[in-house]
C-alpha cells in the first residue's frame, strides 16, 4: 500500500478500494508459503490495470460549436474473459473514480461465476440539460475513439450513470456504422435489438435476493415485515424497492441529493409509480407532497432515519454512509447492510457495522446482479436467442444464492453472531482471478 499511495497519491477513492480489498486478503497474502507467495505476486499484479486509455472527445453542440470532453476506458484485468464494465457520463468522472470502479468490477464479474474479466470506462460529458441532438453528437464521437479498443471477445461494455438505454441505443448505432458489424458489444440495448428482460431491474433485485439469502442464513429471518431504509431514486434504488415490497418487506424511503421521502408505514407498488412518473429534478421533494403519510426532510436519509430500522440498502452513490451513520443504523437495530451503490460505506462505517454484528454484504457481492444479468444477454446475444422473463428472474435468483455460498465459503471462523461476508467476498473473487493468472503463466 505504501507503493501504491506513493505511485497514485492523486488517487484516493482507487486507494480506499485496494487498501479495504487487501485488508480483507490480509491473512492468505501474509506467509511463507508458495501459495502465500503467489498470492501476492496476483495482487501486486491486479492492482495495476491491464490497459487505461484516455482520449479526447470532440463534438458539435446545438449551436455548431466544437465542445470538448475527455473519454476513458480501464481495461483492469482480462483473466477471466473480456472486459466488462458500465460507461458513466458525469462531469466527476476521473480517472480515479474509474480505476476504483474497474477494479471492484474484477471481482464482482469474478463472483458472478460468469466468464468476465473487469473494466469500466466513461467521460466528464454531462448529458443532463442537452438536447437528444447533443447527446447524439456526443456518442456518435465517444464511439468513434472507444470502437478500436472493444469487441465481443476483447471489451463489453454496458451503461452506468447517465448512460440508459438512449445513450446505449445511439453508441450501438454508431458501431455498426463504422464497423459493419452486428456484434454484442454493449449490454443494456434495447428488446428489440438484442436486450435481456429483468436487465434495468437486475443491480436491485439482486441486491434484494442477496440480503434475503444472507438474512435466511446468518440470522434465521424472512423479509416479511422488515422495515428497510433504502437511498437512491434511480434505476437501483427503485427496483430494490420494487423486489421489497414484492416479498413483504416494508420500504420505507428514498432519496436523492437534495433530501429524502420518508413514509414510516411503507411504499406501495402506487407510491412507486408516482415517484417514478416524476421526470423532474425535484422529483422526490414533489412526490412526498402527493404520496398520504409521506413527508420530505432536507438532507440525507441517514441523518433522518426512522426510530426502528431492521435493514439498509444504500443505493446512491459512494461513501454516502460514514461511521456517525452507520453508528445511528445500529441504535435503530438495524441486523443488515447490502450494499446496492459501489462502496458506499465509508470504512470506518463498514467497522461499526461488524463490531455490532450487522450483516453487511458489500457491493462487490451484493449489487453483482446488473453485471450478472449483462453477461446473461451476452449469453443470449451469442446463441441469438431471447429467453423469458422468468427464465431470467431465476437465473438472477440462482446467481445470488451462489455469491452468498461462496462469500460463506470463504469467510473465516465467526468471532460474533454473524459471518464476514465482505472477507468472505474478497477471497472468494480473487481467489478465482489469480488460479487463472497462475495457470497462465501471468504472474
Amino acid at each position: 500500500m505504501a507503493t501504491l499511495k506513493a505511485k497514485y497519491p492523486h488517487e484516493p477513492t482507487f486507494l480506499q478500494a485496494v487498501e479495504e480489498c487487501a485488508e480483507a486478503l490480509a491473512p492468505i497474502l501474509e506467509g511463507t508459503s508458495a501459495e502465500a507467495d503467489r498470492n501476492r505476486r496476483c495482487f501486486a499484479a491486479m492492482v495495476e490495470p491491464e490497459r487505461l486509455i484516455q482520449f479526447r472527445v470532440s463534438w458539435r453542440n446545438a449551436k455548431g460549436d466544437l465542445e470538448h470532453n475527455r473519454g476513458w476506458r480501464v481495461q483492469f484485468n482480462s483473466a477471466l474473459g473480456p472486459y466488462k464494465g458500465g460507461l458513466r457520463f458525469h462531469p466527476t468522472v476521473t480517472a480515479d473514480i474509474l480505476k476504483f470502479l474497474g477494479f471492484e468490477q474484477v471481482f464482482k464479474n469474478s463472483l458472478t461465476g460468469l466468464a468476465m474479466g473487469g473494466g469500466k470506462g466513461g467521460s466528464d460529458f454531462d448529458p443532463r440539460g442537452r438536447t437528444d441532438a447533443e447527446v447524439h453528437s456526443f456518442c456518435n464521437a465517444f464511439m468513434g475513439e472507444l470502437s478500436r479498443h472493444i469487441g465481443p471477445d476483447t471489451d463489453v461494455p454496458a451503461g452506468d450513470i447517465n448512460v440508459g438505454g438512449r445513450e446505449i441505443g445511439y453508441m450501438f448505432g454508431a458501431y455498426k456504422r463504422i464497423m459493419n458489424k452486428d456484434q454484442s458489444i454493449l449490454t443494456g440495448k434495447g428488446l428489440n435489438w438484442g436486450g435481456s428482460l429483468i436487465r434495468p431491474e437486475a443491480t436491485g433485485y439482486g441486491c434484494v435476493y442477496f440480503g434475503q439469502c444472507a438474512f435466511k442464513g446468518e440470522r434465521g429471518l424472512g423479509m416479511s415485515g422488515l422495515k428497510c431504509v433504502v437511498s437512491g431514486s434511480g434505476n437501483v434504488a427503485q427496483y430494490t424497492v420494487e423486489k421489497l415490497i414484492e416479498l413483504g418487506a416494508c420500504p420505507v424511503s428514498v432519496s436523492d441529493s437534495a433530501g429524502c421521502l420518508i413514509k414510516p408505514s411503507g411504499l406501495t407498488t402506487a407510491d412507486l409509480a408516482v415517484i417514478i412518473k416524476a421526470k423532474t429534478v425535484d422529483r422526490i421533494r414533489l412526490s412526498a407532497v402527493k404520496l398520504a403519510g409521506a413527508k420530505y426532510v432536507a438532507g440525507s436519509i441517514w441523518a433522518n432515519l426512522p426510530a426502528a430500522v431492521d435493514a439498509a440498502y444504500p443505493s446512491a452513490t459512494q461513501n454516502e454512509i460514514d461511521a456517525t451513520a452507520a453508528k445511528a443504523l445500529v441504535k435503530a437495530g438495524c441486523k443488515g447492510v447490502f450494499e446496492g451503490a459501489n462502496m458506499p460505506c465509508s470504512r470506518e462505517a463498514v467497522a461499526v457495522f461488524k463490531a455490532g454484528d450487522v450483516v453487511y454484504g458489500p457491493g462487490k457481492a451484493a449489487n453483482a446482479g446488473g453485471v450478472g444479468v449483462s453477461g446473461l444477454e451476452m449469453a443470449q446475444n451469442a446463441s441469438r436467442a431471447n429467453w423469458t422473463r422468468e427464465v431470467v428472474d431465476v437465473k438472477l435468483q440462482e446467481m445470488m444464492a451462489g455469491i452468498y455460498d461462496a462469500a460463506v465459503a470463504h469467510a473465516p471462523a465467526k468471532t460474533g453472531a454473524v459471518r464476514d461476508l465482505e472477507v468472505g467476498a474478497n477471497r472468494a473473487g480473487f481467489l478465482k482471478v489469480a488460479a487463472a493468472m497462475s495457470d497462465f503463466g501471468w504472474i
